[in-house]
């Protein structure tokens, strides 16, 4: 039976190498080649993101056969775009490819140095551009702020503080903040016991008693000063 099977494989090779044509086979593949080729690139979910500079970094990949390219690829020349967190990518054959962008979230402008820096979610540190419209984020000043900064925000959103009313946040290197929010109120935060002052905070903010104040001082544990 072996041997039966080793004559039908030997007439099969026999007879393809009859019929083969060179000339066929490189016209057929450069047909292939020609129409796998990409040629549409389709950027989805960009908000900060500009369009132009991913296509831009994907400009290696136009002409090459959709079906050899690989996710790592596409990803490797978007690594140093700002804000880009993660990509997926899909082929719609013969010749597009689509990618659709997760973008990291900007929460505030930090002022270091007298230069203007984004500050994402994760901690990252953004070079402020004049295109961007993000001026309507709160400001962050002070020495050493970018490193304890998001620790804070974090504290703030887990207790519901209103961030959306504040308008800038202030370091100082003992280790505390201070709040100046939209309508020019300061708090001041104690550098301890962080978290009952947020929520002494929300309680004062709230009090009709202390709306006259533009100073509320929690940096005394037990003690309220206003002014």
């Amino acid at each position: 039976m072996k041997k039966f099977y080793k004559i039908i494989l030997l007439l099969t090779a026999l007879i393809f190498l009859s019929t083969f044509n060179p000339k066929e086979f490189n016209l057929a593949k450069k047909k292939s080649d020609t129409l796998f080729k990409i040629e549409n690139i389709e950027i989805k979910n960009n908000f900060l993101t500009n369009k132009s500079e991913i296509e831009e970094k994907l400009s290696t990949i136009r002409k090459e056969n959709i079906f050899f390219i690989k996710r790592e690829d596409i990803e490797k020349p978007l690594k140093e775009i700002d804000f880009l967190r993660k990509i997926e990518v899909k082929k719609k054959y013969p010749s597009t490819v689509i990618i659709k962008i997760y973008e990291t979230k900007p929460v505030a402008i930090l002022f270091k140095n007298q230069v203007k820096h984004i500050i994402d979610s994760s901690s990252n540190l953004i070079s402020f551009k004049k295109d961007m419209d993000l001026n309507n984020l709160p400001g962050i000043f002070g020495e050493g702020a970018e490193n304890n900064f998001i620790n804070f925000l974090n504290q703030l959103e887990k207790n519901n503080f209103p961030n959306k009313q504040i308008k800038n946040f202030y370091y100082f290197q003992i280790g505390r903040w201070d709040l100046q929010l939209l309508n020019n109120k300061i708090i001041k935060f104690p550098h301890n016991n962080i978290e009952d002052a947020i929520i002494k905070s929300i309680e004062l903010l709230d009090h009709k008693n202390f709306k006259s104040y533009n100073i509320i001082d929690l940096r005394i544990d037990g003690k309220i000063i206003v002014k």
